[in-house]
């Protein structure tokens, strides 16, 4: 083992026992204090499972995770035991990775656009794989971190952005220019790097996309640079029920690949899956504070959550809804609404005072009560990062839970063999839950982050 995680980092339950029964049980406990802080349930299996999927999905394809889609640290751990790479954005991410003792070497500065000071914060520190689309981080990173290994973001002309108001990446015909800036410059370009968002998981617009990288790849080549590295983003499902799963998409990235860059090129390609990994992972509750009633011409009621943190502006699915109960039954303390009960139209709010307070109009929600608890479901993605110290934001509590078979799959993964016949049959019990793909990785993965730099 790698040493990045160990049982003390989170609670080891038996098969048959869910996150959902641990939450259950937090809230009963929580039931009994004055103070019901929001707090989140993290399935660490649910982790491992992903990764062991793509992984067989995309045999290709190095994952680096993107640390501002969820930067706990129990996360950090996992997928750094499993070898994954980090795609961070700033200064306080690189720092949360390597703190835990990720080497440089597997570090991405991803961002587009940074700041000097961090961009000299990962030259000290060794981290020299980044991205850039223009000149003036081009002239940045020429000053202040000349050892520095560049990928040239690129957006497909023909390819209108998921997200207009904040394109990233430059257009097929700047990319020349910039290229032959960066050798007057004397930056090494190593590569290709786009993100299509939900997009890229289209054929015809991720084809389209790596047939352009293809394109830059030439130039580059041309122009003297050793392009060995593809980045082809992320846009991966992070859930079950979404209308591309991951081995449709597979299938469209493969065929991609092999067709404008096949293995005998020598490129590696890497990935940036963020949802994926980490959106059905977290459950979130939350507890009612304070209620408002509209009149019935009005209909609707306004449920604030717990004043003690900053509960996500958007919530994924519908929450169900808990309310503790006078006489708590034993070793629960948390009841369910009767589904007799009439139920509202109802809207959720966040702390007052806080830009972004607005949670959810028009939900269907049972009558609550100050103290009752909504629990959220996939909210793993973009509802704990690195910066919300910045913004003096309490972050929920985080209680990490993993299977004792999620575990053994992760020991099985690094190449520590299971000790007890016993051991090894369990490993495949759950045959629905995906972990018989643990037995085909007998022998660890080969991450080789020299090979990208």
């Amino acid at each position: 083992m790698n040493g990045y995680l160990n049982e003390s980092h989170f609670l080891m339950v038996e098969e048959g026992f869910t996150t959902r029964d641990l939450l259950e049980n937090l809230l009963g406990e929580l039931c009994q204090e004055s103070e019901q802080q929001a707090f989140f349930v993290a399935d660490l299996g649910d982790i491992v499972k992903k990764h062991l999927q793509f992984l067989k999905a995309l045999p290709r394809v190095k994952p680096y995770f993107p640390v501002k889609c969820n930067g706990s640290e129990g996360v950090i751990r996992l997928l750094a035991e499993l070898g994954a790479g980090f795609a961070c954005a700033n200064k306080a991410e690189i720092s949360r990775v390597q703190g835990i003792g990720v080497p440089a070497e597997r570090i991405f500065y991803s961002s587009p656009c940074k700041q000097v000071a961090h961009i000299r914060y990962a030259a000290t520190h060794g981290v020299r794989l980044m991205a850039f689309d223009n000149e003036v981080e081009l002239s940045k990173v020429a000053r202040s971190h000349p050892r520095a290994r560049m990928l040239l973001g690129i957006t497909a002309d023909s390819i209108p952005s998921a997200h207009p108001s904040m394109t990233f990446g430059t257009t097929l015909k700047s990319c020349r220019h910039l290229l032959e800036t960066a050798k007057e410059q004397a930056v090494e370009v190593v590569g290709i790097s786009f993100h299509l968002g939900s997009r890229g998981l289209e054929p015809q617009a991720f084809a389209q996309a790596v047939a352009a990288a293809q394109l830059v790849f030439d130039m580059g080549t041309e122009l003297g640079f050793r392009m060995h590295l593809l980045d082809i983003g992320g846009g991966f499902p992070g859930t079950e029920d979404t209308r591309a799963p991951l081995e449709e998409a597979a299938a469209v990235i493969n065929s991609a690949l092999d067709l404008y860059f096949p293995e005998s090129c020598g490129v590696d390609v890497v990935a940036r899956p963020g949802r994926y990994y980490v959106t059905s992972a977290f459950t979130l509750a939350v507890s009612i504070t304070a209620l408002e009633e509209i009149p019935t011409e009005q209909p609707g009621s306004d449920g604030r959550c717990d004043s003690g943190t900053c509960p996500p502006s958007t919530a994924s699915t519908a929450p169900s809804a808990a309310s503790c109960s006078t006489a708590p039954a034993p070793g629960l303390g948390c009841t369910r609404p009767c589904p007799e009960h009439p139920w509202h139209s109802s809207s959720l709010r966040g702390p007052p005072g806080h830009g972004e307070d607005r949670i959810a109009d028009g939900l269907q929600l049972p009558q609550l009560h100050v103290g009752d608890w909504l629990v959220f479901g996939n909210m793993g993605a973009y509802s704990i990062t690195t910066s919300a110290l910045l913004t003096g934001c309490p972050q929920p509590h985080v209680t990490y839970a993993m299977s004792r078979v999620a575990w053994k799959a992760v020991q099985l993964f690094q190449g520590k063999p299971p000790q007890t016949e016993e051991d090894r049959e369990s490993l495949c019990t759950p045959l629905s839950c995906g972990w018989e793909m643990a037995e085909t990785l007998c022998v660890t993965p080969v991450f080789a982050p020299a090979g990208i730099i």
